[in-house]
């Protein structure tokens, strides 16, 4: 039984998973709208909106906290400079996912996961 075992695993051994998302994460932040799989546009969803709401509170906890995640230094900044004044307010629901039909070499189901405050 597969019973309270969530996330998906992609294949994946689990150092190279955790960089896969610490790297779509990164990417969202910096470019505000990613295309990537439907599967891994959901799993990048959970790892956002966590970091997004962890950076709510302006402490160095939290600056350490989403610089443990996030991979550039400059986005993190970004991120508590001019993104959280925009969304200080909403309390979740920070991203975005749209389907955009399939990929053209082997069909899989493609998504723009984007900010909502863009």
């Amino acid at each position: 039984m597969r019973h309270l075992k969530a996330g998906r695993k992609f294949g994946r051994s689990t150092a190279h998973r955790k960089a896969m998302s610490r790297n779509l994460v990164t990417s969202l932040l910096d470019h505000g709208r990613i295309e990537t799989t439907e599967a891994k546009g959901k799993e990048l969803r959970k790892w956002a909106e966590r970091v997004i709401t962890t950076a709510k509170t302006d402490n160095v906890a939290a600056r350490r906290a989403v610089d443990a995640i996030v991979e550039d230094r400059e986005v993190t900044e970004r991120l508590f400079t001019k993104l959280m004044p925009r969304i200080k307010d909403r309390s979740g629901g920070y991203t975005r996912v749209l389907k955009i039909g399939p990929r053209q070499g082997d069909g899989a189901p493609m998504v723009l996961v984007e900010l909502v405050d863009r």
